[in-house]
Formats: C-alpha cells, sequence, structure tokens
C-alpha cells in the first residue's frame, strides 16, 4: 500500500520507490528505461547524485542524494513521476 510523507528537509539521500499503473511491465513495454535514464541525467544537472539504482519492467527502487534544494524533494520526485510517463506517451 502506498505511503505519501511530506519531507521537511531539503537535502539529504533517500530511498524512493514507484511503481507503474496495476504493475504493469511498462518500462520493458514501451522501452522506456532510457526515460528513466533522462530524469537521472536532469537530476545531476540540478547538482542531486545518484546513489544506486534499479529499474524492473513494472516499477523502480532509487536512492537519490538531494543536495540544498528550494524545491522540496516531495516536488521533485513528484514531477518525475510526472515526467516519466509523460515522455513514454510521446
Amino acid at each position: 500500500m502506498p505511503v505519501k510523507r511530506t519531507i521537511p528537509y531539503n537535502y539529504g539521500i533517500y530511498s524512493i520507490s514507484f511503481t507503474c499503473f496495476n504493475w504493469l511491465p511498462l518500462i520493458d513495454i514501451v522501452n522506456g528505461y532510457h526515460i528513466v535514464y533522462n530524469w537521472f541525467d536532469y537530476l545531476k544537472k540540478q547538482g542531486h547524485f545518484i546513489s544506486g539504482y534499479v529499474i524492473m519492467p513494472n516499477h523502480l527502487h532509487v536512492m537519490i542524494g538531494f543536495s540544498n534544494t528550494k524545491q522540496t524533494i516531495n516536488t521533485i520526485i513528484g514531477n518525475g513521476k510526472r515526467l516519466i510517463p509523460s515522455n513514454v506517451s510521446q
């Protein structure tokens, strides 16, 4: 069951996981692994770093080190969760 928590900090290393709708293997079906890598590249350009990750056909686990950011960590992750499916549909 998903749990949404507001992260009150704007820096630190966090373990993030999210899944595709109904656990469908959408990342694999659309060969969307590059989309996840593009999101990682975007995060790196923003000064954050990827400590580790596992991309599965239907979900993603990632350890992200966030630098001192003006956006909340929840906003950054939410934007990524919207970015990935929108790029799949293009």
